[in-house]
């Protein structure tokens, strides 16, 4: 049983670059959008990767854990692809490829295999910040939150990036009891990668 873990931010927090001390032989990204990775270390992606690509990948993963980034262009460009169907089907569809994903990883994965969604936010109609979908329809159908045990949320101040690790009451932050100490940590997702596996002896760190 895999793990999926949920990072959000906006644009320019921090998601991609919290990649930065992994090693080429730690890591997998699944680049969605296929954009250049904002430091000089060399990982391993795969560009313009969608569903299929990522499932076929993940039926037998060779490495540990693994990085889908930006996770939301996943339902972005679905629905550019869908823009001229008629009908509620398609938003149903969007909702149920994602879910799938999910569960895909849950369910067919190796116990120790994390995936980590790096996904953008929006605020809701009460400005609560949660994660971005592509409108009121699909967020009727799918609370992307729910999915996850684990939500951290990547921020910028005065020049400062780091992960907020606990709900502060206007967002959809968490994580389990004890996880993480701090309320805010470092934007390095080796060192998370390395807290979530010994909290849950997950195994891997070697």
């Amino acid at each position: 049983m895999g793990v999926p873990i949920l990072i959000l931010g906006e644009s320019g927090s921090g998601k991609s670059s919290s990649l930065r001390n992994f090693e080429p032989d730690e890591v997998g990204i699944f680049n969605v959008a296929s954009k250049p990775l904002p430091f000089r270390k060399a990982l391993k992606k795969v560009d313009r990767a969608g569903y299929k690509t990522i499932i076929k990948a993940l039926s037998k993963p060779s490495l540990k854990r693994y990085v889908i980034d930006d996770s939301q262009y996943l339902l972005v460009f679905e629905a550019f692809d869908k823009a001229k169907e008629v009908g509620y089907g398609k938003f149903t569809d969007m909702a149920k490829n994602f879910y799938d994903l999910l569960q895909f990883i849950i369910q067919n994965t190796p116990p120790d295999c994390i995936v980590y969604f790096l996904h953008h936010v929006q605020e809701d109609e009460q400005g609560k910040v949660k994660a971005k979908t592509v409108g009121k329809m699909l967020d009727s159908l799918l609370t992307v939150e729910g999915l996850f045990s684990v939500v951290l949320m990547a921020k910028t101040e005065n020049g400062q990036y780091f992960f907020q690790t606990h709900n502060s009451g206007a967002d959809t932050v968490k994580s389990p009891i004890d996880m993480f100490t701090d309320d805010r940590i470092d934007n390095d997702l080796k060192k998370v990668d390395t807290i979530i596996r010994e909290y849950w002896n997950l195994g891997g760190n070697e």
